[in-house]
């Protein structure tokens, strides 16, 4: 299987292909995962794709922290295929390896420290997109020697983060109603034209609104530190938002997590295809999300 992603030298920008919405889990090899790497030649896919992917299959009983132990061996050991190179310095090593709720910390020896520019951010995505596809990691913190690399512009990554389509894919545009807190605590309305992505869904991309900031200065995020939403897909008019489990470990008793399900639940019934939501937890339909009740839909 050949992945796709393509990185702009000018930044990188938010956007999903849909594939990475729908409920795909059970279809795959159950201990089947893709490791990341890059075409040999750079030049030639410049304006193009840049990662390539090679399947690898895990032993069965791993836990989480097995498992990315084993993902990120395979990163370090580099790619099969001869046309492709993987995007962490030979000479680089896994000092260690942790889970922390839904949160993978990897620390990496000083060759790493050698990355910087496109093949930092192609390094560090490649690791991103590798452990993210575990079902109880959403996001990845990537260290060096103990210490966070001073000269990124951030620490903790996700696969939402990383560009799979160009601005040239744009093929069209939704309006939607995105619901943010205001300055009392309340959810207030914020008007949106998201563009859509080849490839891309409009329930994603009310979904990757969210995860970022709102454009109106009084307005703030409703979701908690680190909540990310693990797929989200349509099926008539009715949006699967699927969640998971491990984040309510590394959530605060005190976060308003109701306040988030209901931003999620009113910004995608603002779409006109959508008249109802239904939250699962790892995929399965449940009657609770920590303290919040997600046994019945949520309707407009």
């Amino acid at each position: 299987m050949r992945g796709k992603v393509v990185l702009l030298w000018g930044g990188i920008l938010l956007a999903m292909l849909c594939a990475a919405c729908a409920p795909m889990e059970s279809e795959a090899a159950e201990n089947s995962y893709q490791l990341y790497f890059r075409e040999e030649d750079l030049s030639a896919s410049s304006g193009g794709d840049v990662f390539r992917t090679e399947t690898v299959e895990l032993a069965e009983g791993l836990d989480t922290q097995g498992a990315v132990e084993a993902l990120l061996a395979g990163l370090l050991e580099g790619p099969q295929n001869e046309l492709l190179r993987g995007t962490l310095p030979a000479s680089t090593t896994l000092l260690s390896a942790k889970v922390e709720g839904s949160q993978a910390l990897v620390d990496f020896s000083a060759a790493y420290s050698t990355l910087s520019g496109v093949r930092l951010t192609m390094a560090d995505y490649a690791v991103t997109l590798t452990l993210t596809q575990l079902p109880e990691i959403t996001s990845v913190k990537i260290t060096v020697q103990g210490q966070e690399l001073a000269y990124r512009d951030k620490q903790v990554f996700t696969a939402r983060d990383v560009l799979l389509s160009s601005e040239e894919d744009v093929v069209g545009t939704v309006e939607a109603v995105l619901y943010f807190l205001n300055e009392a605590g309340e959810l207030a309305e914020e008007r949106r034209t998201l563009d859509l992505y080849e490839g891309d869904t409009q329930v994603a991309s009310v979904i990757r609104a969210l995860e970022g900031a709102p454009e109106t200065k009084s307005l703030t995020t409703a979701l908690p530190e680190g909540f990310r939403v693990r797929s989200v897909w349509q099926e008539d008019d009715t949006c699967y938002v699927n969640l998971s489990s491990a984040l309510l470990g590394g959530l605060a008793e005190d976060q308003p997590l109701g306040t988030a399900l209901r931003s999620l639940s009113q910004s995608l019934c603002s779409l006109d295809a959508v008249s109802e939501v239904r939250f699962l937890v790892d995929g399965e339909f449940e009657e609770r999300y920590g303290s919040v009740d997600i046994s019945e839909p949520y309707t407009a």
